[in-house]
């Protein structure tokens, strides 16, 4: 199967925010550029994560699920917030084609099982926020990374799909927002002992993360935002938006710099990993054409 490029968008009221280890949140404009931008420049899939939903309760990307739906023709995932069979509901029907479940999950392990009984399983991703401990162990954590669970990050990932979630999406809170790369016995440990499709994410840094996450973490996946955004941002930002509310709009003042991560559109991606051997689809239609033996390994 190809691997799905997937842009991750954290939505912190009406804008697209971005933080490191899930704090410090910046804004980097509206979510809808990016998402139009990164579904024409051909990415697989869209994840909208509201970041302060679980804090308080309820999931208020109804509104922004339904513009996305009517525009863009890529999967869709929504997450944040969603507690019951009725807030799941609610935003399939605004558009949403997949859900994302952390807290709700863990706090009531059987809404998973209903969840996928009530949608079916394909429509049930479990997020899992990671933490590694001293000691080497993984703790999951919920609300945004905010809270400790004492929960052993692979247990639970058994756990999950045992209960009927078609996919799992691993984020390490370690390296989230860094550009210091995934963290590869994470992703590698959770793949190999689940049958679903695992989504990687934090701490892509460069174009050459992707290829080890994807290699020696057995992501099937990528969920990015760093790499992505802070490429966009130089190039593509409307001036004349109004950012205060909702967010942190330093980072958009200061000339929107963050050296540490490389950014890169999708098709510079894609176009790395196919010649690297990675099989993905190219945006588009184009025409790929694959380099000799040597070019690669030379």
């Amino acid at each position: 199967m190809n691997t799905r490029i997937i842009s991750r968008l954290d939505i912190k009221g009406p804008n697209l925010v971005k933080g490191i280890h899930f704090e410090g949140l910046r804004v980097l404009g509206k979510p809808a550029n990016f998402a139009r931008y990164y579904y024409e420049n051909g990415a697989d899939e869209l994840i909208y994560m509201d970041a302060v939903a679980s804090l308080y309760g309820r999931n208020s990307l109804l509104e922004i699920i339904e513009k996305t739906a009517r525009e863009i023709f890529i999967p869709l995932t929504v997450g944040g917030g969603l507690r019951t069979i009725d807030d799941i509901r609610a935003v399939l029907r605004a558009g949403a084609d997949k859900v994302s479940l952390n807290t709700a999950a863990i706090a009531c392990p059987d809404l998973i099982h209903r969840a996928s009984r009530t949608f079916g399983s394909s429509t049930i991703v479990v997020s899992i926020e990671a933490i590694r401990k001293p000691d080497g162990t993984y703790e999951a954590y919920v609300n945004y990374g905010r809270d400790r669970t004492n929960i052993d990050v692979f247990e639970w990932a058994v756990r999950a799909v045992e209960l009927g979630a078609g996919e799992l999406m691993v984020t390490s809170i370690n390296k989230e927002g860094t550009g210091d790369g995934f963290d590869l016995e994470l992703t590698r440990r959770i793949a190999e002992s689940v049958s679903v499709p695992v989504i990687a994410g934090g701490g892509a840094g460069k174009i050459s993360d992707l290829y080890e996450v994807l290699i020696q973490g057995k992501a099937d996946a990528i969920a990015l935002a760093s790499i992505l955004h802070y490429n966009f941002i130089q190039y593509n930002i409307a001036t004349d938006e109004d950012y205060s509310q909702e967010g942190n709009i330093e980072f958009l003042k200061r000339g929107k710099i963050f050296s540490k991560i490389q950014g890169a559109t999708i098709d510079e991606i894609k176009s790395y990993l196919l010649k690297h051997g990675v099989d993905c689809r190219y945006p588009f239609g184009k025409v790929f054409e694959s380099p000799s033996q040597e070019s690669i390994h030379g």
